[in-house]
């Protein structure tokens, strides 16, 4: 079925070669189950990625079922996967603001089958899951959320499922149900491909291949292959001549129920993208007026943010990712600590952090979510005084007691309408003691804030994470007006404790709120210029604020836009569903401003008395000015999206 021929595939870290893969040859015949272990950084989740067509040797020859795959363009090789292959991953990967049944559906969506929806409502009910499919994924658990990635990856019939540590985040109950399914679907005929580090699940395979350092050390069979004799009703795709040609079955409706989705799954980004337009629409209609009007609102925004709060981390705040070279990195330790509190006359509170995900138990309840370790202090600061129960004291901190307080979205998962106090959960197995609910937050732009766990900073480091440095280091000013001369000192004594060279000195980064009142104040001066000399110009700010937003969107989606092309989205389709929110956000804000200029230039002519006159020709203007600028500014950020290789944005943190 597969013949792997001497792959060979190398990544760069910094400027280190890593030889992932060193000459892998491999034979996979229909109907195995087999299992790929090895240790951590072995390539055996490389190997995975390319027999499963995600990613690309640097050489070497893939054929499958005598056809050599490697010369196919990245639409060739989309639809390939999407009727032939089932990924199954590790962290489960579900499009949070869909329900089970609309993540089960997204194959079919993008193999042009989006009408068979009975036929994901069958992949649900195979997994035992029909009463959940109309819930999200942070409504189900993680095996029920493991299920639904397994009638995803099953939905378009593929020959093969490939998945990737698929119990390593559940329960002793979970893996086993998983495990099962794995093996029902094996025994139906499905070549399995797992990756594991557990022994007791490889032991379900019927051949082991063992991967160190990029070669396959072993490969055994224990149970002797033979070519399973069950016939699928649905004939087994093959290269079809449309998968050999890359097409996208997607239509139109789809690209636009699929801009629909993502749009009310991120409402504030797609409110702020909606207000650059309407601005500067309206202000094609309204001019000065409009500029009063959002100069008024953005100070009332600015009245309502912190001013006396600094967030020190490591890393330089120009490199986006993480830095792996020697030396580019301050790592934060309790002498650093010690040594900004020391300054007193301007630091009033200072308290570290180390932040981890881990997985929650209570009873039958699972959940994984962020745990943060920090000080007694970080109750005063981030303003996170327990609405049932306490904070921990500095006598468990210093005993490194485990004790927790959750915040209200983990108490509500874990224990529904049940009082948490004094109940004991388990974080990555270990037992913690429940002894304060956080005050609810809500939501911010990328996280749930409510989704978390505090626990003492000492007992997250050594008997959690096993870090020894802080991750982030958080200091309370004394007064506002110190902030600048705070900073100036925390930096200068940092470099100093560190002894960092110059060409070191961005190896840290300190962050405060002044910095942006003065960069949304410069903003709005900005706006209001032009505004007022060429109210053309403000629909043009209006179409690079659209732009950044969906360039920040494709960045905040790059796991999600690696999901899609993992289960079969081309480069088309992604780049249609970017560009078809772009022009929608472009439309609908037009709309809004059309109709906020009209209203502005009515009220100040009431008001103000000002003899304005709203013509037609303006409002046509306006429309098709819209539109044309979701086309323009929201086709760069489509291509960005189309272009990412989906295996560097399915490993994208």
């Amino acid at each position: 079925m597969i013949e792997l021929k001497n792959i060979h595939k190398t990544y760069m870290m910094g400027n280190t070669e890593v030889y992932a893969l060193a000459g892998v040859s491999l034979k996979i015949s229909k109907g195995e189950f087999i299992a790929i272990m090895g240790p951590s950084g072995s390539g055996k989740s490389t190997l995975m990625h390319i027999i499963g067509l995600l990613d690309r040797p640097d050489d070497g020859a893939y054929y499958f079922e005598g056809s050599d795959l490697t010369a196919l363009s990245g639409g060739q090789l989309s639809a390939l996967r999407n009727r032939v292959v089932g990924f199954i991953f590790q962290q489960f990967h579900l499009l949070p603001r869909m329900s089970a049944l609309e993540n089960v559906m997204l194959p079919l969506i993008y193999g042009g089958k989006g009408h068979l929806r009975d036929t994901a409502k069958e992949k649900i009910a195979l997994v035992g899951l029909s009463d959940r499919a109309a819930h999200r994924p942070n409504e189900l658990s993680g095996g029920q959320q493991q299920r639904v990635a397994i009638a995803r990856a099953l939905v378009n019939d593929p020959r093969i499922i490939l998945a990737d540590e698929p119990t390593g985040n559940l329960d002793s109950k979970s893996q086993e149900e998983i495990i099962a399914i794995l093996k029902r679907l094996n025994d139906e005929g499905k070549t399995v491909i797992i990756v594991t580090h557990e022994k007791e699940v490889a032991s379900c395979a019927k051949r082991i291949i063992y991967v160190r350092d990029g070669k396959i050390i072993s490969d055994e069979t224990f149970v002797p292959y033979v070519e399973n004799k069950i016939i699928n009703t649905v004939s087994a795709p093959g290269i079809s001549s449309q998968a050999a040609q890359g097409l996208g079955g997607m239509k139109l409706l789809d690209y636009v129920k699929q801009a629909c989705i993502a749009m009310f799954s991120h409402p504030l980004r797609s409110i702020l993208s909606i207000l650059g337009i309407l601005i500067g629409v309206a202000a094609v209609i309204a001019m000065l007026a409009l500029g009063e009007g959002a100069k008024a609102s953005i100070e009332k925004r600015l009245s309502s943010l912190g001013a006396n709060l600094l967030v020190i981390r490591p890393g330089s705040a120009k490199i986006q990712g993480v830095a792996l070279e020697a030396g580019a990195v301050t790592r934060f330790t309790i002498a650093d600590v010690n040594a900004i509190s020391s300054l007193s006359g301007i630091v009033k509170v200072v308290t570290p952090s180390v932040v981890g995900r881990a997985q929650l138990v209570y009873a039958n309840k699972n959940w994984n979510t962020q745990v943060e370790g920090t000080g007694v202090a970080y109750e005063s600061i981030r303003a996170a005084t327990p609405e049932a129960g306490r904070f921990f004291n500095e006598q468990e901190l210093k005993a490194q007691e485990k004790v927790a307080l959750l915040g209200a979205t983990v108490a509500k998962e874990l224990f529904g309408e049940n009082n948490p106090l004094g109940e004991t959960i388990k974080i990555n197995l270990i037992n913690f003691k429940v002894i304060g609910v956080l005050p609810a937050k809500g939501a911010s732009t990328w996280r749930d804030q409510d989704d978390i766990v505090v626990i003492p900073v000492t007992t997250a480091m050594n008997r959690l994470f096993g870090k020894d440095y802080y991750d982030t280091i958080y200091v309370e000013a004394v007064a506002p007006d110190l902030l600048e001369e705070t900073q100036e000192a925390i930096s200068a004594l940092i470099k100093r404790q560190h002894r960092l060279s110059k060409e070191q000195e961005d190896s840290f980064q300190i962050r405060n709120m002044a910095d942006i009142r003065s960069a949304l104040e410069t903003t709005t001066k900005t706006m209001r210029i032009l505004l007022g000399s060429i109210a053309a110009i403000s629909l043009l700010v209006g179409g690079i604020g659209i732009m950044n937003i969906m360039l920040v969107a494709v960045t905040e989606r790059t796991r999600e836009i690696g999901l899609r092309k993992a289960i079969g989205a081309a480069e088309g389709d992604i780049l249609m569903q970017f560009l078809c929110e772009s022009v929608l956000l472009s439309l609908i804000g037009g709309g809004l401003g059309i109709g906020l200029g009209f209203f502005i230039a009515m009220l100040m002519v009431a008001i103000a008395g000002w003899a304005i006159q709203v013509s037609l020709f303006s409002i046509l203007l306006a429309s098709i000015f819209s539109f044309v600028v979701g086309v323009v500014f929201g086709l760069w950020p489509a291509r960005q999206a189309a272009r990412l290789n989906p295996i560097e944005a399915l490993r994208y943190e």
